[in-house]
């Protein structure tokens, strides 16, 4: 299970890429819309679980949307640091992620009993986020910060359903959560060592 599921997630990751450098020049409007295409992908996803072929189809297509929304964000950090740092945060997040699964497959600990708490820390973390952005009274560095304490958890949880490896959660579906965990670590580490460098 968890060769298939991270063999998914690093195809989806290659789609993702191709996404950003096709749409490099694309205005922030058409990300945001491009969020929102991604947003009911995640939906029709979930409806064709049992369908794997179309359920795929759909895994790509969202990971080509998610590479159309992030392209703007990422534009903005090459300009203002060069290429190296999209390389920097991308190594960061793929050895962050080895280290989270080691964590969890090594380890006796059942990160699943703490769902519930990192549910509560995510939902808080995007109240946080969103009072912050018309207030400015925490730096957006620190909010990065906080982003990836959060997903550093999910990505431990969500190991753990991998190592459980329950009937009903395919392949697909455990890929769709690593994939999000990694893509929120990655964007983390970009604002992080972008706001280092400016």
């Amino acid at each position: 299970m968890l060769g298939q599921v991270l063999g998914l997630t690093a195809v989806g990751f290659l789609v993702t890429a191709a996404g950003s450098y096709l749409f490099q020049g694309i205005a922030p409007g058409f990300a945001t819309i491009a969020f929102f295409i991604g947003f009911g992908l995640l939906f029709a996803m979930r409806a064709a679980y049992k369908n794997p072929p179309i359920a795929l189809l759909l895994f790509y297509a969202y990971t080509f949307v998610m590479g159309v929304f992030i392209a703007p964000i990422i534009s903005r950090y090459t300009q203002l640091n060069g290429n190296g740092i999209v390389f920097d945060a991308a190594a960061a997040t793929g050895m962050g992620m080895a280290i989270l699964g080691g964590i969890a497959f090594t380890f006796s600990v059942d990160w699943r009993r703490f769902s519930g708490i990192a549910f509560g820390l995510l939902i808080a973390l995007i109240v946080v986020a969103l009072i912050s952005a018309f207030t400015n009274f925490l730096h957006p560095t620190v909010i990065s910060w906080l982003v990836l304490g959060v997903f550093s958890l999910l990505t431990l949880i969500d190991f753990s359903r991998i190592r459980a490896s329950q009937p009903w959660e395919s392949p697909i579906q455990l890929a769709v959560s690593i994939y999000l965990d990694a893509l929120n670590i990655f964007l983390a580490f970009l604002q992080i060592f972008g706001n280092h460098r400016s």
